[in-house]
């Protein structure tokens, strides 16, 4: 077999065989293809694209060019979850605890932020003594005796799929759906997942800035997971403005404890409990989705939800006592006001502006070298459709230097006004099963 051959038949928009797929992904990630022949590929791919087969078998070529969690040892249906990144999206800090309240076995394995804030694992470290540094033996155990933990994902989880990424990204086809659907499903599967629930944003935050857009990258990869035998649906959810009223991680840490309360925005409650109401199900814990999300409410309101929480905690040598005074967490030296200059509803917020502001204070990295400030980030006071008076502070920055006037006017930038009030934007888009 020759890869002039299966670039030339892709190119021509024929279907390729397991057989051509393996042969491409084995042959580049052991060094035997060169990239200017991967990178033709993955342009014919970008232009011609792949079946629900196609994707399938090049998920799985992914996962196993690499390491794969066995799960085995952790009774129950596992169900993980992604989402697709945004602003101010601390979901899975109040999401796994709710889910692990039930009985349904969370085993994560999260990475790091690169962008507007940390990733999960950021956040979760702004909990004092809190560590993902653990083994894979003891991580299963935790899932088994607590019903959830987290670990950091390891380094040679789908190296396939990381050698083409830094391909695509200097060759123009990031942006490939059967490509971007592999690269994500393909650490799903390795990560060990029974089921898998997506949550796809779409918006000025998101990495697809149109519905359309989303609604094929769900599609493609609730097509993956079924061809796959993992029960898998997706939720297109907005980013058009961050998600809940914090970006910066222990600020999201506070709000996703807020909502485990009880309390909390109402976007970012709704959110977890149509996803978390999705994972019990596939978890075979509630006879309907409409089941799962009244014993979800019950666990927020009977207090199990934040006693998972604190059991998790302090499993992994964090403080669980942050759960009850969340002031523990990291605080800033400086409370900055951003005042609204002219009186309007508030029409829009661009979402990726406020992130950029968020990295700038420090609250996420630059390059994969930068050093997060766990401390800082922005609390917003008004959201879309929200009335504000000029002089009305529309946000507070939560900072550690005094000099955030270009970071002020980022903010102020990102909000846009109107006369007229166009109500609160939609939350949920669509579902894809």
């Amino acid at each position: 077999m020759r890869m002039v051959d299966v670039i030339e038949k892709k190119r021509n928009g024929k279907e390729l065989t397991n057989e051509e797929i393996r042969f491409a992904v084995n042959g580049y990630t052991q060094g035997e293809i060169p990239d200017y022949q991967m990178s033709a590929l993955a342009m014919a791919i970008f232009f011609q694209d792949m079946t629900t087969a196609e994707r399938a078998e090049l998920t799985m070529a992914m996962v196993e060019s690499g390491d794969q969690i066995d799960l085995s040892a952790v009774e129950g249906i596992k169900v993980d979850k992604h989402s697709t990144g945004g602003v101010g999206d601390k979901t899975t800090i109040a999401l796994a605890p709710l889910v692990a309240a039930l009985g349904v076995p969370v085993a994560k394995m999260s990475g790091r932020g690169l962008g507007h804030t940390g990733g999960t694992i950021d956040k979760l470290e702004s909990i004092p003594g809190f560590t993902v540094e653990i083994s894979i033996d003891e991580f299963t155990n935790l899932v088994n005796k607590n019903k959830l933990a987290v670990v950091g994902q390891t380094g040679n989880l789908a190296p396939a799929d990381k050698k083409l990424y830094a391909l695509r990204d200097v060759t123009a086809t990031v942006n490939s759906i059967p490509l971007i659907a592999s690269s994500i499903m393909s650490k799903k599967i390795a990560s060990g997942a029974d089921a898998i629930v997506l949550d796809v944003k779409t918006g000025t935050g998101a990495f697809m800035k149109e519905l359309d857009q989303a609604k094929e990258l769900a599609e493609a990869m609730v097509g993956i997971g079924k061809s796959l035998g993992r029960n898998t649906m997706a939720i297109i959810s907005d980013m058009n403005q961050p998600l809940g009223y914090t970006i910066g991680n222990a600020l999201e840490v506070k709000e996703a404890i807020d909502l485990l309360y009880g309390r909390g925005p109402d976007d970012l409650r709704e959110l977890c409990l149509r996803l978390g109401s999705q994972m019990v199900y596939f978890a075979g814990k509630a006879e309907s989705i409409e089941d799962a999300r009244k014993k979800l409410v019950e666990v927020i309101e009977n207090g199990k939800a934040r006693e998972t929480l604190k059991t998790f905690i302090k499993a992994q040598n964090g403080d669980p006592s942050i759960v009850d005074e969340p002031e523990k967490l990291a605080k800033a030296k400086y409370l900055i006001e951003v005042q609204a200059k002219s009186d309007g509803f508030v029409a829009g917020i661009e979402a990726d502006q406020i992130g950029t502001a968020a990295m700038l204070l420090g609250a996420g990295r630059a390059t994969k070298d930068s050093e997060i400030d766990l401390a800082v980030g922005m609390e917003l006071h008004k959201k879309i459709g929200d009335f504000v008076k000029a002089g009305e502070s529309i946000a507070t920055l939560h900072s550690n230097r005094e000099d955030v006037e270009e970071i002020i006017e980022r903010v102020r930038d990102a909000y846009r006004f109107s006369k007229e009030d166009i109500g609160a934007p939609t939350l949920i888009y669509d579902e894809i099963k």
